[in-house]
């Protein structure tokens, strides 16, 4: 009787296969919008960078009087930096407004997908560029180089996220990947399908290391044969 494949067993929720949470410094989110932001400009303070084991960015601890947010850290900011949000601030790294208020072609992270909700270029170094606006829709040219209409009302950071060149360091031994991946709770190292045996996963067996069959599995399969490529929305010549 052969074991169960990775996506059966991910799905029983055991400590292996969840996100560890318990070790993030805390939730990205913006200020509350309220009228005070909507009228006129909130001055803050970053408070600290922070190094998170579950973020790929450095964040920075933001402190609006009483109130304080943790977000991505852009280039360029600094302990103490004085950090802008509302209506009238200027265009300056670190400072959020509404996508309305930003001039075309400045580069933005940290984007609300509803206002409120940033959700959009917060990984390190990923950004996104403001390229037209019309009527009540701003559009924006993501780093998958896809155009995407985003609500005027929705706020933006004004800059790059920090940690841009994280990948051009290499890792030098297996000992540091390993490392950083338990740091991030991830299941390393994985074994290849086409390394298994046949009784432990569909694409096992077979003389040399080939899959033997089509990687796309059909629509209606289980669980243990749902694996590989995710299947085309169509087929053939488009006519």
């Amino acid at each position: 009787m052969g074991k169960r494949i990775i996506t059966q067993r991910r799905g029983r929720g055991t400590f292996t296969y969840k996100a560890h949470s318990h070790r993030s410094k805390g939730k990205i989110s913006n200020r509350i919008f309220d009228d005070s932001e909507r009228n006129g400009i909130i001055e803050g303070r970053v408070l600290d960078i922070m190094h998170c084991s579950q973020h790929s960015a450095p964040l920075v601890l933001v402190g609006y009087g009483k109130s304080e947010v943790i977000m991505p850290a852009v280039h360029g900011i600094r302990m103490n930096d004085e950090v802008k949000i509302g209506f009238g601030s200027e265009i300056k790294k670190g400072n959020i407004m509404q996508l309305k208020d930003i001039p075309e072609g400045t580069d933005v992270c940290n984007i609300e997908a509803s206002i409120g909700k940033p959700a959009f270029c917060r990984a390190a170094g990923s950004f996104a560029k403001i390229i037209g606006k019309q009527h009540d829709k701003v559009i924006l040219k993501m780093p998958s180089k896809k155009e995407r209409e985003f609500d005027q009302n929705c706020r933006a950071m004004i800059g790059i996220v920090a940690g841009s060149g994280r990948r051009e360091r290499p890792f030098m031994k297996a000992g540091n990947r390993h490392h950083l991946m338990r740091a991030k709770g991830k299941l390393y190292p994985r074994t290849s399908g086409v390394a298994m045996n046949a009784v432990d996963h569909p694409f096992g067996s077979g003389r040399g290391r080939h899959v033997g069959k089509s990687k796309v599995p059909p629509r209606n399969a289980p669980p243990g044969r749902n694996i590989g490529l995710l299947a085309a929305r169509r087929t053939g010549r488009k006519r």
